[in-house]
């Protein structure tokens, strides 16, 4: 038995290092002064990660004003707005780091909706929608490396006001941040969006 689960841990982390959400782009990290939620840290498990993101994520949404669209959509953004700062960490999908597919994944994960784990097989999900339809909840995706001419890098859609498309998203140099798709690096890289709900 432990050695067929050793077989799958390598397995799992050769699946990983074929994959990877890598940016080459240089980014300038602003530290803001809003307020962030913490999650405490109890061990590196993911289910006790996520439970106490899940956990949190819903204390702090009891005492708030429900949204007039409070669709799972907004839910799922929100929950992955409160990963902004969180380092970047390949195949990650934790506050101790993680990388876009992980981000993404754990975004939907916590409510219900399961997504393939590598942000190639993502781009197989749910249905193209043109730029100028998108929503918030939407994912974009982007080939951002040169080596290889596949999906590399996914980002969820926060905002799209009269074009103006910002996404959240994990890149090797800043780890979660939020972007802009008119930025001249992910505007070049941008292959699609994709809505899965």
């Amino acid at each position: 038995m432990k050695f067929l689960k050793n077989i799958a841990i390598i397995l799992l982390i050769i699946s990983f290092c074929l994959t990877s959400c890598k940016s080459s782009k240089s980014i300038v990290v602003k530290k803001s002064n809003s307020s962030r939620t913490i999650i405490p840290k109890r061990n590196h498990d993911i289910h006790n990660d996520v439970y106490e993101a899940r956990k949190d994520f819903d204390k702090k949404h009891e005492s708030t004003v429900t949204r007039a669209n409070n669709s799972k959509a907004f839910d799922i953004i929100d929950y992955a707005k409160q990963f902004s700062g969180v380092k970047y960490k390949f195949g990650g999908a934790t506050r101790d780091g993680m990388d876009c597919s992980g981000l993404v994944f754990e975004s939907f994960r916590a409510f219900n909706v399961i997504l393939p784990r590598i942000s190639r097989d993502m781009a197989k999900q749910g249905d193209k929608v043109s730029l100028k339809n998108t929503q918030e909840g939407d994912l974009l995706f982007f080939k951002t490396m040169n080596r290889r001419n596949d999906i590399s890098h996914v980002g969820l859609v926060i905002t799209n006001e009269n074009g103006d498309i910002e996404f959240i998203h994990s890149t090797t140099r800043a780890g979660v941040i939020v972007s802009k798709l008119s930025e001249n690096y992910w505007n070049n890289a941008f292959v699609e969006a994709r809505r899965i709900l």
